[in-house]
């Protein structure tokens, strides 16, 4: 209940500083929309999730303190749980599949945890953490199934009609449903018109499957992996299919492209899971045109080589890095007379590779494969242009349509 959210807010509150609501006029621009960004990234661990395990952290009696607390998570739940736990002066385990990256097993083990390392697969991790809260005595802090971890979650809407009060849509991501359903619950309280959509990655659309009652098919490598649930949970199904209005599924070139736009348009790093609903409105624009929409930025623990992929495949997408393929003689100075015309059309040369021996290029002539730095796609055509009336036939390799 709203109650149980604003319980949440006050034991929270003098632990957790209150995250940016920012208005976005160029995100705005590009989506046909008023977009308002409630910065979840910013928490210090970098995503929302601290505030669920928090309120958690915070319910205990002084038994479960003396025991310590359990978690299961390969990201950002374990981060958030060890944090808090350890700055409370809990003792802190923390269960993660084997494959796990050692970056976030480091990360964790130095927020005060002691990771446990152990199965194949989350399932395998989850059932380990159950067997360890019981040997141990430990309390099971769940990362979405229980009410103070959802009621906790929920602070975020809170914050984000305080800050926006306007909002007629909020549009959040959905992995489990604790962010959505804390929020759902207390935003149709405060404001019982407005409209509140989820947003999960189309190979994992357990949620909408669940409330639709079709057999639950998840499965697959997506950039959201913070919201790549095979199951939502007991408590959070049912808050959504009593306050949530639709939950939409997005593409993962739709989840690449909203991290891109977030990074270059907004100057601000999210993961997969955080840009989901950014993904949305990009990718249906008309339900939300001229409509005034609150996007929950839920986490921006991307790793970085996932990131520098992104931005290099964006800069592809928009033409301004590009492959051309050039037939040239095989002479001295030909391939100095390409760099200069090149030069001269204002592309930058990245890379160069100069080919000859294939039976597909004829004798005393060559190709040469030319990664190129632009200014779009209209420079691009240009450039192509430009090679061909200097009698260097050119074929573009990049598909920037």
């Amino acid at each position: 209940t709203l109650d149980d959210v604003r319980a949440a807010a006050a034991r929270i509150g003098s632990h957790l500083p209150v995250t940016p609501t920012e208005d976005s006029p160029r995100l705005s621009e590009i989506t046909g929309c008023s977009a308002v960004l409630k910065l979840e990234n910013q928490h210090l661990t970098g995503s929302f999730k601290e505030r669920g395990a928090l309120n958690k952290l915070l319910s205990l009696g002084e038994a479960e303190r003396q025991a310590g607390v359990i978690a299961m998570s390969a990201g950002n739940h374990a981060q958030a749980v060890a944090c808090h736990a350890t700055r409370l002066g809990i003792r802190s385990v923390i269960v993660m599949p084997s494959f796990t990256p050692f970056t976030k097993v480091e990360r964790t083990e130095s927020l005060g945890a002691r990771v446990e390392l152990h199965g194949e697969t989350l399932s395998d991790a989850a059932a380990y953490a159950q067997e360890l809260a019981a040997r141990e005595g430990l309390t099971f802090v769940h990362p979405y199934d229980d009410p103070l971890i959802a009621a906790g979650q929920g602070t975020a809407a809170l914050e984000l009609l305080d800050a926006a009060p306007d909002l007629e849509v909020l549009v959040v991501p959905v992995g489990g449903g604790g962010l959505i359903g804390g929020m759902a619950v207390a935003a149709k309280a405060l404001k019982a018109d407005i409209t509140v959509v989820g947003v999960e990655c189309a190979m994992f659309p357990s949620m909408r499957q669940a409330l639709a009652g079709q057999p639950i098919t998840c499965g697959g490598a997506t950039i959201a992996d913070g919201i790549a649930v095979k199951a939502p949970g007991a408590v959070t199904l049912p808050l959504v299919r009593r306050y949530v209005d639709a939950v939409l599924e997005v593409g993962e070139p739709r989840l690449e492209e909203a991290v891109y736009r977030l990074a270059t348009v907004q100057k601000l790093v999210a993961e997969g899971a955080g840009a989901a609903g950014l993904a949305a409105v990009l990718d249906d624009p008309e339900r939300f045109r001229g409509k005034r929409v609150g996007i929950v930025v839920s986490g921006g623990n991307i790793d970085a080589r996932i990131l520098a992929q992104v931005l290099t495949r964006g800069l592809v997408y928009e033409g301004r890095m590009v492959r051309l393929r050039i037939g040239i003689t095989d002479a001295p100075g030909a391939l100095a007379r390409v760099a200069r015309l090149l030069g001269e059309a204002g592309a930058n040369i990245v890379e160069v590779h100069h080919q000859r021996l294939f039976h597909d290029v004829p004798v005393r002539m060559a190709e040469i494969d030319v990664v190129l730095e632009t200014r779009g796609r209209s420079h691009v055509q240009r450039l192509v242009a430009h090679m061909e009336e200097a009698g260097f036939p050119t074929e573009l390799m990049t598909d920037i349509s």
